[in-house]
């Protein structure tokens, strides 16, 4: 029997096959928890589902919004939300 050596993310116990894609979704999970705490605090009455949705989704595209930042707003039309797996935060952070 082999043995394969598994790396897990604590945030959301995804299980990785190697460190470096490991480290690599916990820091896009941070940022993801960070854009969240920014819209809870700027916009208060914001449910806590779409505030996660939307940090996640600002994380995941992080390349354009970037872009976006350096003079090029169009590139945030090519986000399309709702492409790939939202992944639940934990609250505790």
């Amino acid at each position: 029997m082999a043995v394969i050596a598994m790396w897990k993310c604590d945030r959301d116990n995804s299980m990785f096959e190697s460190k470096k894609e490991a480290d690599a979704h916990d820091k896009l999970l941070e940022l993801g928890q960070q854009f969240t705490r920014l819209l809870e605090q700027v916009v208060p009455d914001v449910d806590e589902r779409a505030a996660e949705e939307f940090g996640l989704l600002l994380a995941r595209n992080r390349q354009q919004v970037i872009q976006a930042c350096k003079g090029k707003p169009e590139v945030i039309e090519e986000i399309v939300p709702g492409q790939g797996k939202v992944t639940r935060l934990s609250a505790s952070g």
